[in-house]
Formats: structure tokens, sequence, C-alpha cells
């Protein structure tokens, strides 16, 4: 199944509830498969960003309305499968190489369709997208490649920035990370 086709298809309906459809993912399963899509709210040119709210549980439900119908007469994919509508919560896809490039310098998960230098998974900050190339920064090393390579990829959150983790002290020995204080 082509999910960036029915991501484009999903496109129009979407836009009429001031929403954008960010990525579909399918999960195919013997008993009852997946097709998962994620909503973000449609954004004006020149909106200011404090007056942006997020996508509530009201837009979830009117899209899930409107995909389910136009899914019914359709008919796309196969089978039986459940249909789930979400905003893309702090830990986001990313679908396209503009999606990366919205949150560059930040850290991404992400794994890749084929073997980059002996690895398919990559963790890292993002450091730069341009058009289609993405570089990243993991391990000491940095990897470029095409966004055409990456299988799926998610934003990591930033717990410390967000107040969910305390701020370390400075000085002091991250675990899991390098001590780089000097």
């Amino acid at each position: 199944m082509d999910t960036q086709a029915l991501a484009q298809r999903f496109t129009g309906i979407l836009a009429d509830l001031g929403l954008e459809c960010l990525g579909v993912e399918f999960t195919p399963s013997h008993g009852q498969s997946t097709l998962r899509v994620y909503l973000d709210l449609l954004h004006k040119d020149g909106a200011a960003e404090d007056e942006r709210r997020e996508v509530g549980i009201e837009d979830c439900e009117s899209a899930s309305r409107e995909l389910s119908a136009l899914l019914d007469v359709e008919d796309p994919i196969p089978g039986h499968y459940v249909l789930e509508v979400s905003s893309p919560g702090i830990d986001r896809p990313l679908f396209t190489a503009a999606q990366f490039a919205k949150v560059n310098g930040q850290e991404v998960k992400l794994l890749l369709k084929a073997p980059l230098e002996g690895r398919r998974r990559l963790r890292g900050k993002l450091v730069s997208v341009e058009g289609e190339r993405i570089v990243l920064e993991a391990e000491g090393k940095t990897f470029e490649f095409e966004h055409a390579l990456v299988e799926s990829a998610r934003v990591v959150p930033d717990w410390v920035a967000l107040g969910y983790a305390p701020q370390p002290k400075p000085g002091s020995k991250i675990p899991g990370k390098k001590n780089t204080a000097g």
C-alpha cells in the first residue's frame, strides 16, 4: 500500500477542517491491521507562533469521521483494519525532508532502509537539511544521506527543556552521556 498517496488523498479533506496530514503509517497484521494518520494544525502564513494551539481530541474526532467516510467509499485498503487519528505528540514522527528541516538542531532517531556505514539505526543531532539531503551527527561521526533512505524517524524529546527532568548541575555527569565538563 502506498501510504504517501493515501496521505496526499487525505490532504484536501483535512484542509477543510483546518488540519494537515503529517503522514500515514500502515501496520499490517493477520488479525487486524492499523492505519495511523498523524495530524497537525494547518499553519496559516503570518500567524504568530504563540497564537498557535495544539491538535485536540475534537480535531481528531472530526478528522476520523471524514477520513472513515472517504475510506468506506474508496476502499483503498484490503481486509480489516483500525483507523487511528492522532496528533504527532512530543516524539513527533518525521515523514518528509521538509519536516526534518523544521526540527533542525534537535535530536532525532531513525531507521534506514539500508545500512549506512554498517548502521541502520541512528540517533543523533540533526545538523542540516538541504533539499532532500540530511546531515546527522551521531556517535561522534557525521552521516550524510538522502531522505529516500529513511524508513522511519522521530524527534527525541528533550525532557529537561520540557521540564520533565531535573536540570543537571554544572559539572555533574549525566547518566549515559560522556562527561564533557571541564
